[in-house]
């Protein structure tokens, strides 16, 4: 049956067609330049001392190689993701990410952000410069969200509609300042901004689904989400697939390709029998997470 997800990779742009889209949009994915990721990498490769579970990274590859398979996969566009982990670092992964944005033709111009002086400035420059998507990643950054700081750059980011991916739960591992509440602070003082929270606020799915009923413009990604890996670490409550129901075009694809332990076809398949075990999702959620609700909110097509 064709919503019951695809078995491999290989599979996966077939089954995608085969429900009427045009092409899968991922709304978490990672490039970096390389001298980061091989540090994100070489991270990795001590999850078992982070994170107590070994983490192999599954596309482990050279950047060229690591965009065709995207193209093999069908995926139609995608947000290259940047963060920093210390000042100084946001305003040149920018202009990386931008630059790279405007060279691989899937790809939509991304930026990043950290509570330091100019936060604000360099949020303007990028929404000047077409970025389409910014992150923001809590745990890594270990930076309070609330900060002075940065309530210029939410209040820009509001006024311009840009959604933010934001890491905000406790998964893996808790941060400073991560909790989903913590970010629902920034809500309240910016209850405009169009925020995507990163991994379905995982483990905290349910406060993430209570600012998805507050905030008409936050939305879940489904990164990590549902599938075997994380589910002995952070388990969707049973009723997952009813939860979502009542807000399934609040939901979109997002994978943490290339860094996952696990094949890409892996995720899509969890968000398919969530799509199976609930008559108000089926296909037209299926349509909605992979293409049309991503598309919309990174003004592609």
């Amino acid at each position: 049956m064709a919503d019951a997800g695809p078995a491999t990779d290989a599979d996966v742009a077939a089954w995608a067609s085969s429900l009427g889209v045009p092409g899968l949009v991922d709304m978490h994915t990672h490039f970096l330049p390389e001298r980061v990721m091989r540090k994100v990498w070489a991270y990795f490769d001590d999850a078992a001392e982070h994170y107590g579970t070994a983490w192999p990274i599954h596309y482990r590859l050279p950047e060229g190689e690591r965009i065709e398979v995207l193209r093999a996969l069908g995926v139609r566009h995608f947000a290259p993701l940047v963060y920093p982990h210390k000042p100084g670092m946001a305003e040149w992964l920018t202009r990386w990410a931008r630059e790279f944005g405007t060279t691989v033709a899937e790809a939509v111009p991304t930026a990043t952000l950290y509570p330091e002086p100019g936060a604000g400035a360099q949020v303007a420059t990028a929404l000047r410069a077409g970025v389409r998507c910014f992150k923001a990643h809590i745990q890594v950054g270990d930076y309070d969200p609330r900060s002075d700081l940065l309530d210029q750059a939410w209040g820009l980011l509001a006024e311009a509609g840009v959604p933010v991916v934001v890491h905000c739960g406790h998964g893996p591992i808790p941060g400073s300042y991560t909790g989903v509440e913590v970010f629902g602070e920034v809500l309240r003082r910016h209850p405009r901004l169009v925020a995507v929270l990163a991994h379905a606020g995982m483990p905290e799915y349910e406060d993430a689904l209570a600012l998805v009923r507050e905030y008409p413009r936050v939305y879940l990604d489904t990164t990590m989400v549902g599938v075997e890996f994380t589910e002995s670490m952070a388990p969707l409550p049973r009723d997952w697939p009813a939860r979502i129901a009542g807000c399934a075009d609040r939901v979109v694809l997002g994978t943490d390709f290339p860094n996952i332990p696990y094949p890409y076809a892996t995720q899509l398949r969890a968000i398919a029998g969530w799509a199976e075990r609930h008559p108000d999702l089926g296909r037209r959620f299926l349509r909605a997470v992979l293409h049309d609700t991503p598309a919309a909110l990174l003004g592609v097509r």
